[in-house]
Order: C-alpha cells, then sequence, then structure tokens
C-alpha cells in the first residue's frame, strides 16, 4: 500500500485526507473508556466526522480567522474539531475541562471564541458561564456513556451533527499553514493565563521529532493518559500517531493504577509522562507484575532523580528525558546518552539553548540562572492573544525567555532547578520538593504527597516551612509518627517536614502538576487534618 503525500506538507486536514486515499480503514487510535466500549477510529471516521463538524462551523458563520473553543476530556471528537478547525482555517481554543467559572468566562471572552464544543460531563459548569455570553453559540454537546448527564434538547446535540449526511470536501479549503490552527491557554499561576496563538506550521515539528528524537517506529504503539488540551500529549502522542500512520492509545484521563493494564491490554510500547505523573505511579504498592509490561520506554519531562534509576528498574524500561514548553524550547536527553538527571541538551544545528543571569551574561558550570533558546538561524517569536507587551517581554533580546532556573554541568548537559520564583529556601537551602516526596512515595498507607512551602515561623524573608501533603490509600489511615518516622530516616533534618497535612486529594492542573496553592490557601497550622513534626517524633 502506497502512502499518499499531501496536498500541502504539515497541513493537518491535508495529511488526513491524504491518509484517506491511501489507507481509509486503517485503525489508527483507540479511545479506551474504561468499563466501557473502546471507540476505535480508521482515518476515514476522523475525517468524515471531521468534515461533518466543518460543514457545522461554517452554517454557524465560523471560517478563516475566527475561533471556536474545545473544551472536554480525551474523546474521538476532538480529533474531529482539529480537523474542523484545519480545514475551515479557523483556530480550536482548548480548555482544560476543569477550567470553570470566572476562569472559564475569562478564557472564553478573551480568546473571543465564536462558538463551543464540549461533553455533557461539563453541562453544570459550562452552562452558568455561557449564559452571561450572549454571542457564543453552543455548536454541540456529545453525550458520553457512563456520564449520567440527561440528553436535553435546551443544547445542539453533536452526535446528531455527526450522524447527519455525508459531507463532501468544502468547496473552498483553508490549506495556509501560517494562519492560527489553535490557541492553548497557559496556566496562569500568577495571573491570568495567557492564550499561545500556534499556527498550523507548529504542527510539522512534531512528526519530525517524533522520527528524529523519539525514533518512533511502525512496530511502536503510543499512549498517553494526558489531556488532549496539553501540548504534551498532542506532541508526542496525538500528531506522530496521525501523520505517521502510528498506532495509538488515549484514555480519558491520566491513571496511575490502570496505567499497566492498559499497556498489556493494548500493548504499548511506550507512553508519555510528566514529573508528577511518575511519582504517583512509583508510589503505587509494588506488585509481581511490576515488569511484565510491554513498554520499552518512556518519554518523560520532569522525571524527580530521587526515583529515575528505580523507576527504570522496577518496571524494566528506559527513561528519554526532555524538555520543552508550549511556547518553544527543546532539549532531550536520550536513553543512555546523558547523566542521570538531565533534561539534556538542544538540537544541535537545531537550537541554542545557554542559562543566564539576571543582566543576561552566561552562567558558570553549576551556576543557576535562567534559561533561554533560541532556534539557529531564525527570529524568535511568541504570541500571546491580543497581548503585545507579554509577547516582547518573553522573547526580550531576541531569546525565549523560560522563567526556568537551571543549570549545566562541566559538558554541557542541562539540569531543572525550579521554576523561577518556586524554590522552596530553607534555613539557607534550596530544598526540591521531588526528593522529599519521594521519601515517603513508598510508604505503605500513602498514595499521592505534594510538598510546598509554608512563610517560615521564624519569619525570615524567602524562608519556608514544609508542608507534605499525603493522600491515604484506599482503606488506609494515615499514623502521623510513622510518616515522619520514614521523613527522618530517609531525608537530612532540614528537608523533613514541618507538618503533615492528610487530605482526600491532590488538586492538579491539566499537565497532572500538583496545584499547591490550592493546598496552601486550605492549610491551618490548628486544622483537624493536619498534625506537626515536634508532637509526633
Amino acid at each position: 500500500m502506497s502512502a499518499q503525500e499531501p496536498k500541502v506538507a504539515g497541513h493537518f486536514a491535508c495529511e488526513l485526507d491524504a491518509k484517506v486515499e491511501s489507507m481509509p480503514d486503517f485503525e489508527v487510535t483507540t479511545f479506551e473508556n474504561g468499563k466501557f466500549a473502546d471507540e476505535v477510529l480508521t482515518y476515514q471516521s476522523i475525517v468524515g466526522a471531521g468534515r461533518k463538524l466543518a460543514r457545522k462551523l461554517n452554517e454557524a458563520g465560523i471560517g478563516r480567522g475566527d475561533r471556536f473553543a474545545v473544551q472536554m476530556r480525551n474523546h474521538p471528537e476532538f480529533l474531529y474539531a482539529f480537523y474542523a478547525a484545519s480545514v475551515t482555517g479557523a483556530a480550536a481554543v482548548v480548555i482544560d475541562p476543569r477550567t470553570k467559572g470566572s476562569r472559564l468566562d475569562y478564557v472564553l471572552k478573551d480568546s473571543k471564541s465564536k462558538g463551543i464544543l464540549f461533553t455533557s460531563e461539563l453541562m453544570a459548569d459550562i452552562d452558568d458561564v455561557i449564559q452571561g455570553i450572549p454571542d457564543l453559540q453552543v455548536l454541540g454537546v456529545a453525550y458520553k456513556e457512563g456520564m449520567n448527564v440527561a440528553v436535553t434538547d435546551k443544547y445542539p446535540s453533536l452526535e446528531e451533527v455527526l450522524g447527519g449526511p455525508e459531507a463532501p470536501p468544502p468547496d473552498d479549503p483553508s490549506e495556509d499553514l501560517n494562519l492560527p490552527f489553535e490557541i492553548i491557554y497557559t496556566s496562569g499561576t500568577t495571573g491570568d493565563p495567557k492564550g499561545v496563538v500556534m499556527k498550523g506550521s507548529r504542527m510539522s515539528a512534531f512528526s519530525l521529532i517524533a522520527q528524529m528524537v523519539w525514533q518512533y517506529t511502525q512496530e511502536d504503539k503510543l499512549y498517553t493518559g494526558l489531556s488532549l488540551t496539553h501540548g504534551n500529549a498532542q506532541a508526542v502522542t496525538m500528531m506522530p500517531s496521525l501523520t505517521l500512520a502510528i498506532p495509538s492509545v488515549f484514555s480519558q484521563r491520566f491513571t496511575k493504577s490502570r496505567i499497566w493494564d492498559i499497556c498489556r491490554k493494548h500493548g504499548c510500547t511506550t507512553f508519555s509522562l510528566l514529573g508528577g505523573m511518575m511519582m504517583g505511579i512509583y508510589s503505587e504498592p509494588e506488585k509481581p507484575e511490576d515488569k511484565d509490561n510491554p513498554v520499552r520506554v518512556v518519554l518523560s519531562a520532569g522525571t524527580p532523580l530521587a526515583i529515575w534509576e528505580s523507576f527504570e528498574k522496577r518496571f524494566d524500561l528506559k527513561i528519554h528525558e526532555w524538555y520543552g514548553a508550549v511556547e518553544g524550547g527543546f532539549a532531550h536527553n536520550p536513553v543512555g546518552v546523558g547523566p542521570v538527571g538531565s533534561f539534556g541538551k538542544p538540537l544541535e544545528g537545531l537550537m541554542e539553548m545557554k542559562v543566564v543571569r539576571e543582566d543576561d551574561t552566561e552562567c558558570a558550570p553549576g551556576e543557576p540562572g535562567e534559561l533561554v533558546s533560541r532556534m539557529v538561524g531564525q527570529e524568535v517569536e511568541v504570541e500571546y492573544l491580543g497581548k503585545k507587551k507579554a509577547s516582547e517581554e518573553k522573547t526580550r533580546g531576541g531569546w525565549l525567555r523560560s522563567g526556568d532556573i537551571c543549570h549545566t554541568d562541566e559538558e554541557g548537559w542541562l539540569f531543572f532547578d525550579y521554576r523561577k520564583g518556586g524554590g522552596l529556601r530553607r534555613a539557607g537551602d534550596f530544598i526540591m520538593p521531588e526528593h522529599v516526596e519521594a521519601a515517603i512515595a513508598t510508604h505503605p498507607a500513602v498514595t499521592e504527597v505534594c510538598v510546598y512551602g509554608i512563610p517560615a515561623a521564624s519569619g525570615a524573608p524567602g524562608e519556608v516551612d514544609l508542608v507534605a501533603a499525603v493522600v491515604p490509600g484506599q482503606g488506609r489511615s494515615i499514623e502521623p509518627k510513622s510518616v515522619f518516622q520514614q521523613f527522618l530516616e530517609g531525608l537530612e533534618k532540614n528537608a523533613v517536614p514541618s507538618y503533615l497535612q492528610v487530605v482526600d486529594a491532590i488538586p492538579k492542573t491539566i499537565s497532572e502538576k500538583n496545584l499547591d496553592r490550592v493546598l496552601r490557601q486550605e492549610f491551618s497550622k490548628d486544622g483537624q487534618n493536619v498534625f506537626k513534626l515536634e508532637d509526633h517524633v
């Protein structure tokens, strides 16, 4: 079976149209739904549904240069929306499914979205917000098995749109790679989130990296539980799978308890992780079958050094560490090449990276500073939607400013230290939360942990006292003395948390990073769920 060349290489809709011509029935991706039936998609099914959705956009007056929002967990409709965006020239504004209230209102208004697609499980949160945006059209609501939300005729059903008559290719399809294809909003941890404008040309880079860096082959099967509204899931799994015809599997959400069963069932050879997710998997009770899995390599961004080698050994696989941001910048540490703990080096001849001081002079090896980067021979460009000043500041001096504090070793390998403004300084030392978390992750009663800082009781400027928020395992209870004892046995005294905060769950960002600011807001030294080190040793 010979591959059909796309009309415009790297253009999302053109790439899929070409695949329909040469391999229409190839089962390219599977959406696994736990106890409910899997949804298997072929190129024909994706393009067919995508064209129907494109017709709906056109009927709603949404076309080139316009924007529409997509808010859902990982479902097939997400791929249909991407195809519809690409073929019409509209930009898809992808929104973390956990976004609600004033933040959702802000994103919809800031993006000037003309329409929205969502799944019924989000109905209550979205309904309240869109009532206050009279010009926002509900393009369709997807009702999925297991969502336990009654079908309503208040909004159009996406099933009716997709179940309608076949739609031919548009008369005037967009083929412009320079048009905005997608808007991804930052987490907004220090203020209102910013919409990063992604042009259609950006998508082709993901396929090149998949071949050059990840070295995927047709024998691979990719997996992720990261949200498709996150750049990682798109860059590492979705785009390589669709454009290179490599089968993939998506879960609705990340699941640390089922991940190995999913990989065994579907024969997945690789999956993508972020550091916090890896700690969650590692904190699950050890099982005799841990090594019995088909995964050969994990593509991880932010592997905690404290568990790197033991994670590889426990699950009999290798870690390919990397670094990237939605605005740009890329480095990687191939398996067996760089030192453990390093996120790598930039691609030689394609990208420059350096660590700089406040005055932009380059740091010496071992000296922490801000990581900056730029593509070789290209102008640095970042566009935050409607925010020219912020865009210019992000690329000040012709370098992309990451906001990440890093250092190099003598050979130029890069190491992440902490997010600018996010280090935990205690009694003059910088404490890395993941080292403290690793010390308790194996405790039999703890299933999740998040370590963060609160202003030090000493009142020293910039200093913190450490808090370990822990989630008890199912049917287990936390015995503070036992937890503190394990901390004391595994850590230097200055790294032992002063407080233990027992919670039902650790709140997460879309990238599965711990939302310690929420825990911090809920923390009270006198709370019934808070225990002091001095009272239990």
